[in-house]
């Protein structure tokens, strides 16, 4: 499949994903989402890709949304590219493998959000990451609401979101917003060594932990502790789980078959 916004590729069993939009600084439009949600269902279905880098080149993980798409959009406009915005994110952010945002350049307004729908955000020095939609008037409206809070706490969440100003790659790392910054020139690499790690592992307990995390994020604790203990439990009808405390007990490596 072929997109107009997008490039993928990829590099054994890990999916690279590159926002494709440079004269826009990849702007998100209704188009790149829709292809992005696309790709998203596409990489669910290959068995052979068991991690995901996001990213979107040098200058640019994502300015943002396209403001000349949004301009004179109606309510029911805003609302059907926001709800497609949410559909796409959620995707990435339920989907059953591990996914990195590598972020250089701008990721401001929808690209940050678009990032915190990943599992991992790594960013390069330079990086300028920030919730800027107060200076136009609206607020941020692809999760970052509610992402940007639990991420880094509502105190921090209410400065950016109701200042607009932008943060640095070392404060955002200071913050919890990324997990490690690295020179621009060793970002990929970076996202790689990290994919292929995660790769590596037992993909249904990968899988079962995100979804723990995930599920624990909207409920109370009992309610995510519950859910833990039986999603724990499940992963002892699996192959994976005698091959891991076999190769353990063996001391060698272990090789995991996704059963």
């Amino acid at each position: 499949m072929e997109f107009e916004t997008l490039l993928y590729e990829k590099d054994g069993n890990i999916g690279i994903i590159t926002l494709n939009r440079p004269k826009f600084f990849n702007a998100l439009n209704d188009v790149l989402m829709r292809e992005l949600g696309q790709l998203i269902d596409q990489i669910a279905a290959d068995d052979e890709v068991k991690a995901v880098i996001i990213t979107g080149g040098s200058k640019a993980f994502a300015a943002g949304g396209d403001i000349a798409y949004m301009l004179d959009a109606d309510s029911l406009k805003a609302e059907a590219f926001i709800a497609l915005c949410h559909q796409t994110i959620d995707k990435i952010a339920n989907l059953p493998k591990p996914v990195i945002a590598a972020i250089a350049g701008l990721a401001l307004g929808g690209g940050c959000e678009l990032a915190m729908g990943c599992d991992i955000r790594i960013a390069a020095e330079g990086t300028t990451i920030g919730q800027p939609e107060i200076n136009l008037g609206i607020m941020p409206g692809a999760g970052g609401t509610q992402r940007l809070a639990r991420l880094v706490g509502e105190g921090w969440a209410k400065q950016l979101i109701f200042t607009g100003d932008p943060i640095d790659a070392q404060t955002a790392l200071s913050i919890g917003l990324v997990t490690k910054v690295v020179p621009l020139e060793s970002l990929m690499d970076e996202a790689k060594k990290i994919a292929k790690k995660l790769a590596g592992k037992a993909p249904i307990a990968m899988r079962m932990a995100k979804t723990c995390i995930n599920y624990g994020g909207s409920v109370d604790l009992p309610s995510g502790l519950l859910f833990e203990q039986k999603t724990w439990s499940f992963l002892f009808s699996t192959a994976d789980q005698k091959e891991g405390m076999k190769a353990f007990l063996e001391k060698r490596k272990p090789v995991f078959q996704g059963k």
